[in-house]
């Protein structure tokens, strides 16, 4: 449990390397327990259930002076059945442990390998930048009272709300509770003179005093943040000119408690306190965003009055201290659905205490407020062309429509596009491997590295590898380098990796009973094996099958353009993610990548209340389909695990790429049929899918 009780002298004491961090324990905490609760981060994509092997951990033995701490084997706990199960299946190095598994029994160093950190992955998120016509949900008054005449008791506050009635028109005045009090010490203090935020949202809801000034106030801001299961983005903006004093980002914390959505609601789950510890988790990454752009702009915390949010649902529930147990089974019910209203005190928001929050509509169970964000931001519904717009995660979001009907889904992706259940996968982080090309006729690959411009066969790239390490693959060179693989006739349209070809090429290796591809040797050696392509496979199956879904639901075969939304979708080159089979055929230059849409739509939000009552409009028309209780899941599902595609043509892209030939069916198959054995085997992948 990540809640101990009050530690005492006789617990065991823990040192964690590099960090530093330390802190005691009871016997029997797991290791993974007490690194999270000290802030170390160590991955664990499966939610403690040993089967990721992403939180190994090594024990030092010895007496380490400087700590006053005697580190032994013996103290920690013999190998269990799970962590046995895992060694035996996947190999542990010597010395390496699982931290979910093994526990504490004694003092202990405990060293957290280089390649087990989560590292402080880059960040990826800015909005795009437009004009926005201003209409905030906050205006500042400035007026000036009437002082107190004996012969007309009125009270200040009633004087106050008169002249505002008089000079500004604010009619049926409500006053937030924590202003009553200051009221008669502000009025003296500015000598009459005051000045009043005022925040109505609604035309028909009444006006509301939230924050009141001594004299003349000419500072208002607000925070748009998109807070997404790994980065948590933010902007600081002047409501009075729409200037953006400031953006920054952050690693959302909670990736200490599980690497995707699912794992997360997993922990809530298996621990009492886990919703709580993961709220505060949020709520604290987000003040210390707050205070990071208030610094960067120059802007005091104080004159924060307005915010909006927006996030997937897990997210969406945990920031606003909902259990999020229910979103991970179905029905899938989300605690609430339509916009919220909140105050900033009420969340430990780190703003002006009258601050107000605003929180976009969630679409369905798994297509929240980040998607209707996204919509704000991107506009189908005021389009003629059809227009599909994709946030790539572990929970893909889609939406598809024009002006005339709109349709969205979710369909689970799983977490390969982001690193995991991929041999070298990791984050994007500097080190990592994100663009590849293979030369189709030796094989030989090249590629960049985050935080190098340069290519792995240009003068230089080893001065910049030996700084920064060639760590891993992100996500955009898995996407790219089982494209490449394939064009480059490493591997069929299956996806099976031609072992043949190991005469041709030192880079097709033997890996048990199937064969890999070299992407590169070194100190640490990158292989992308048929596992990793098969993790692919299922991913993209699931994406395209969902896309697939939503076009038949509108009768349509094809559409006009396509949008990438979120961080990950801004590295996705449309070429390889069309050739991968992610996105159906379209013209390659209608597909563009609009970076953090969700934060736009935010920032849209912020600035212009309109966009509040649009948002929400739109999302009641939405049509929402759940992919698990659709029949023709399963059927595309299964075309699409082949590249691009088995059954669906890519005219459009064949114009443009060389595609190698589709393989000739047997003589008694029909066009696209798939063998029998094969399509057992993608039918039960489906069904997982499916859940």
């Amino acid at each position: 449990m990540l809640m101990n009780p009050p530690p005492n002298l006789t617990d065991p004491l823990v040192l964690f390397m590099p960090s530093g961090k330390r802190g005691r324990f009871p016997k029997g905490t797991p290791i993974l327990d007490a690194a999270r609760e000290l802030g170390v981060y160590v991955e664990s994509v499966c939610g403690g259930r040993a089967t990721c092997g992403r939180c190994q951990i090594e024990v030092q033995e010895g007496q380490f002076a400087k700590h006053k701490i005697v580190s032994s084997l013996d103290n920690i706990s013999a190998m269990g059945g799970k962590e046995r199960r895992y060694a035996e299946k996947r190999g542990l190095a010597d010395g390496r442990r699982l931290s979910c598994s093994a526990t504490i029994e004694g003092d202990l160093v405990v060293d957290v390998p280089q390649d087990t950190v989560i590292n402080a992955q880059v960040v990826r998120k800015s909005p795009i930048e437009r004009t926005i016509e201003r209409n905030p949900a906050v205006q500042l008054c400035y007026v000036e009272v009437d002082e107190p005449d004996m012969h007309k008791p009125l009270g200040d506050l009633d004087r106050l709300k008169a002249v505002l009635e008089r000079d500004w028109g604010w009619e049926d005045l409500l006053v937030s509770q924590h202003i009553i009090p200051t009221v008669q010490a502000t009025l003296r203090k500015g000598n009459w003179g005051v000045t009043a935020a005022i925040h109505q949202d609604l035309e028909s809801s009444r006006p509301t005093i939230i924050a009141l000034w001594p004299g003349l106030h000419n500072e208002a801001y607000g925070i748009a943040c998109d807070i997404g299961s790994t980065t948590i983005a933010m902007h600081l903006v002047s409501l009075l000119s729409g200037r953006i004093a400031a953006s920054s980002g952050t690693s959302n914390p909670q990736i200490r408690f599980g690497e995707d959505l699912m794992s997360r609601v997993s922990y809530v789950m298996m621990n009492p306190d886990g919703r709580v510890a993961m709220t505060k988790a949020v709520r604290g990454a987000v003040n210390a965003l707050i205070e990071k752009v208030c610094r960067e702009g120059g802007v005091d915390q104080d004159d924060i009055l307005d915010s909006v949010f927006v996030g997937n649902p897990i997210m969406h529930h945990l920031f606003l201290g909902i259990d999020p147990t229910e979103l991970g089974q179905a029905p899938f019910a989300l605690a609430v659905s339509g916009a919220v209203h909140s105050w900033g005190s009420e969340l430990g928001l780190a703003i002006n205490f009258g601050a107000r929050v605003y929180v976009l509509p969630c679409i369905a169970g798994h297509v929240g407020a980040d998607a209707a964000g996204a919509v704000l931001s991107e506009q189908p519904h005021h389009q003629d062309r059809m227009m599909l717009m994709v946030d790539v995660g572990t929970n893909a979001e889609i939406v598809l429509g024009n002006s005339q009907r709109v349709v969205a889904a979710s369909s689970p992706t799983g977490p390969a596009f982001e690193g995991a259940e991929i041999t070298s996968g990791q984050r994007a982080a500097p080190g990592a491997i994100e663009r590849v090309r293979i030369d189709k006729d030796t094989l030989e690959p090249r590629f960049t590295i985050i935080g190098s411009d340069l290519w792995s066969d240009d003068a230089g790239f080893e001065a910049d590898a030996a700084r920064l390490g060639i760590t891993g693959i992100c996500g955009s060179a898995i996407i790219e380098v089982v494209a490449e693989m394939y064009l480059a006739g490493i591997m069929s349209e299956d996806g099976v990796i031609n072992g043949a070809l190991a005469a041709k090429s030192p880079r097709i290796v033997a890996d048990g009973r199937t064969w890999s591809y070299v992407l590169h040797e070194g100190k640490q050696r990158i292989l992308i094996t048929q596992t990793d392509v098969r993790a692919v496979q299922l991913a993209k199956a699931a994406l395209y099958a969902g896309i697939r879904l939503l076009m038949e639901k509108l009768g349509i075969d094809h559409v006009d353009t396509i949008r990438f939304a979120g961080a990950f979708g801004s590295f996705i080159d449309p070429k390889y993610a069309m050739v991968l089979g992610l996105i159906p055929d379209c013209e390659l230059s209608e597909v563009k990548a609009v970076g953090n849409a969700a934060g736009t739509g935010a920032l849209m939000a912020l600035l212009n209340r309109d966009y509040r009552r649009e948002i929400e409009e739109v999302v009641r028309r939405i049509e929402k389909i759940e992919t698990a209780l659709e029949p023709r899941f399963q059927n595309h599902f299964i075309h699409a695990m082949a590249l691009p595609n088995k059954v669906d043509p890519f005219p459009k892209l064949a114009a443009q790429v060389a595609l190698p030939p589709k393989a000739e069916p047997a003589s008694d198959a029909e066009p696209g049929q798939v063998t029998p054995r094969r399509r057992s085997r993608e039918e039960r992948a489906a069904r997982r899918v499916r859940g």
